[in-house]
């Protein structure tokens, strides 16, 4: 498959990166409807795994096209510190990584000019939230916040509601929450409804992006049936992992979350986000994914509002692939740090 944009490429995608946020209606949700979730049980893994490896063998992006597509990955990140061992220097950090993502020296080359490309949102912990809030205030990028008692989610609802709600007051204008896999395995839908739409009722503003935790869902089938409740709750963002996970981000998986995306847009008209996260680290992979989207669910879905990757170190790589588009040598990963 090429994904060719011409001559010009890196500068046609830098602009409709830029111009990206156009205020998607949001997804309101729907009654709990288990008789379209039925119609949902049948997930053929291997149907879903042929198509995975027929799109990224028909994948062909190269030279200017392929700078041009790792410039819009960088502006589909959700930059991500999600570490014990965080501070809130190191969050500011990350968020001046987030400010300037690439070199001086690299933007100069790749001629963007005074066009600014960035990640969509940094996410970290709760009590990190105010800091990169300040940090991050007026230049467009989120501040998303992982709730909910990430990664497993088994803390009492009354408690994860009250984390979210704190997360709010703080600033943060999205909310990564993670559901408890235990309701998925009970088939316990009406509670994991109820849970989702306390979390979003209890998101206001703030755009609400649930974790399956796919890893730890065991069955394709599961993590279909599990996106649908999510949406029908209200989810803007159906998300794959946790990143702590044996398992994280894998593209069946992805295939099978945005089909669910794709019924659940033909029975309600909304478009929902996908967020792979995890595992996602290096720019071929990247690449991958985007092209998974634009087969799958078009172009709509190449925009910040309705894709991200949970990402910290994919942009390490992509700076390295770009250095080595204009200079054709590879650096060393620390003249690339992070945070």
């Amino acid at each position: 498959m090429e994904m060719n944009e011409g001559s010009g490429a890196v500068m046609r995608v830098v602009r409709a990166a830029s111009d990206a946020d156009v205020g998607l209606p949001r997804n309101p949700g729907m009654a709990l409807d288990l008789g379209f979730l039925e119609s949902m049980r049948s997930v053929n893994r291997s149907a879903l795994e042929r198509r995975v490896g027929t799109l990224i063998k028909r994948r062909s992006i190269k030279a200017d096209n392929q700078a041009a597509w790792l410039l819009r990955s960088i502006s589909l990140m959700d930059l991500t510190t999600l570490n014990s061992n965080d501070t809130d220097e190191r969050v500011r950090r990350l968020c001046a990584k987030a400010l300037n993502p690439l070199r001086r020296d690299l933007t100069e080359a790749l001629g963007l000019g005074e066009v600014l490309i960035r990640p969509a949102a940094v996410c970290v912990y709760h009590p990190f939230v105010a800091t990169a809030v300040e940090v991050v205030k007026g230049s467009g990028i989120h501040v998303a916040a992982v709730s909910t008692a990430f990664p497993h989610g088994l803390a009492p609802l009354s408690t994860r509601l009250a984390e979210i709600e704190a997360s709010v007051s703080d600033g943060a204008d999205e909310i990564d929450v993670v559901i408890p896999r235990g309701l998925v395995f009970g088939a316990k839908w009406r509670e994991l409804y109820d849970e989702i739409r306390q979390m979003r009722a209890a998101c206001g503003e703030a755009h609400l992006k649930v974790i399956l935790g796919t890893g730890d869902l065991a069955t394709l089938r599961n993590v279909t049936l599990a996106s649908m409740v999510a949406m029908m709750a209200g989810a803007d963002f159906i998300k794959t992992s946790t990143g702590k996970e044996s398992v994280n981000a894998t593209l069946p998986v992805g295939l099978a979350m945005v089909r669910a995306i794709s019924a659940y847009h033909e029975q309600t008209g909304y478009l929902i986000g996908f967020k792979p996260a995890g595992g996602i680290s290096t720019a071929k992979v990247s690449l991958d994914w985007l092209v998974l989207m634009k087969e799958e669910l078009g172009r709509p879905w190449l925009e910040p509002e309705l894709f991200r990757f949970g990402a910290s170190s994919l942009l390490t790589d992509i700076e390295r692939q770009l250095e080595h588009h204009i200079s054709g040598r590879y650096s060393a990963n620390h003249r690339h740090a992070m945070a």
